[in-house]
């Protein structure tokens, strides 16, 4: 006769299993890569503001949504996904491949980030075409990867100052931008920002080339209803999709057509949110944030 289990270890057992079916169903299938504490090999400040936003899997989520909503305003970038990715048929499979990469620059050793990067240009080489207005373009541009950092940034930031558990100081923000930068950099990316207001700048500078093209129809579609199939995961993510239209800029929410009644969403969405966000926490626990040394 098997000896009975204690409470506490059914009770440790339930929270291991709610952590990884959390994980399993946004598509990290994958244990989370192991973090460099050195400061010498660190790619990353390893007591910098990223890590901290970064290690919120709650609101990396929002965030996350609310970038690739605002990325498919721009027809270039987003023709480059519709004609060169399967998304639709592996989404889970292209979202772990982003969440590698991000925790690989963002917690991973100098060496194995810019091995991360130096494939991401590779596979981004052979991704080129043309657009749906007869312009060439190149995942590889330097405009382009512009945008795509600047829609990841600001994306990530606004989300987790909205529902992140430790508040952030301005200088906080200007921080995490400045550390995102050298990443922007490594990548190639044109001009990239170093203070919150320049990255705002910088989105604002790229509203002249937004548009909802027919590509990014059909993503918004898919990304907001059909990411994920069973009926639970479907109010999860219906949720979240919400707690993202909050963090995109009025025009964004305007040109991709999914305005929402600023009552609505103070009222209903903000607190729901503000749960979900909990409740993801309290079995995904966030990184913590290392104290910075003073000499």
């Amino acid at each position: 006769m098997s000896p009975v289990q204690r409470p506490e270890v059914k009770s440790q057992s339930l929270t291991h299993r709610l952590h990884l079916a959390i994980r399993h169903a946004v598509g990290l299938t994958q244990d989370p890569p192991p973090m460099c504490d050195d400061p010498a090999v660190a790619y990353m400040p390893v007591d910098g503001v990223a890590r901290l936003v970064h290690g919120d899997l709650s609101t990396m989520i929002i965030g996350g949504l609310a970038s690739l909503f605002l990325q498919m305003l721009h027809p270039h970038a987003m023709a480059g996904v519709a004609q060169h990715s399967r998304y639709q048929h592996d989404p889970k499979g292209r979202l772990l491949q982003t969440a590698n990469f991000i925790g690989h620059t963002t917690y991973g050793p100098q060496s194995r980030a810019y091995l991360d990067i130096e494939r991401v240009l590779a596979v981004h080489e052979a991704v080129r075409g043309v657009a749906d207005d007869g312009v060439a373009y190149y995942a590889n541009d330097p405009h382009l990867l512009a945008w795509v950092h600047a829609c990841e940034a600001s994306m990530f930031l606004a989300a987790y100052q909205r529902y992140g558990r430790v508040p952030l100081s301005e200088a906080d923000a200007d921080a995490y931008v400045a550390e995102m930068s050298r990443l922007a950099r490594d990548m190639g990316a044109e001009a990239p920002p170093t203070t919150l207001a320049q990255l705002w700048q910088q989105l604002e500078s790229f509203r002249p080339e937004l548009r909802l093209s027919a590509d990014g129809e059909a993503a918004r579609h898919f990304l907001a209803h059909d990411y994920v199939s069973s009926r639970l995961q479907k109010v999860g993510l219906r949720l979240f999709v919400r707690s993202s239209y909050g963090v995109l800029p009025d025009w964004a929410r305007a040109q991709l057509g999914v305005t929402t009644s600023p009552l609505w969403f103070r009222f209903v969405i903000t607190p729901l949110s503000h749960v979900m966000c909990a409740l993801v926490r309290r079995f995904v626990p966030p990184t913590v944030r290392v104290a910075r040394t003073v000499p």
